[in-house]
């Protein structure tokens, strides 16, 4: 008994917090943006990956301009990956 009294707090607690926060326009878009994006990740269509940039030495960064003055093939490997993914 006193499971299900706790178990039926937590739920009422829970849709009247997400009632308060969905009660402001601008929250509620910025909340389905979010999902939006959380869903798009998953599916694997993120656009925000620098996925055009893989492999381009960085000036600031010794180490990943020599390893790439070296040869490594590793940011052309993974673009020609996620590019055939799509």
């Amino acid at each position: 008994m006193a499971k299900k009294l706790i178990l039926s707090s937590v739920i009422a607690a829970g849709a009247a917090l997400t009632s308060y926060v969905l009660i402001d326009e601008n929250r509620r878009n910025e909340i389905k943006q979010k999902v939006k994006q959380v869903k798009e990740s998953f599916n694997g269509n993120d656009t925000n990956l620098p996925i055009e940039e893989a492999g381009n030495p960085e000036l600031d960064d010794i180490e990943n301009s020599e390893m790439v003055a070296e040869g490594s093939q590793f940011g052309v490997q993974y673009y020609n990956e996620v590019k055939a993914e799509n």
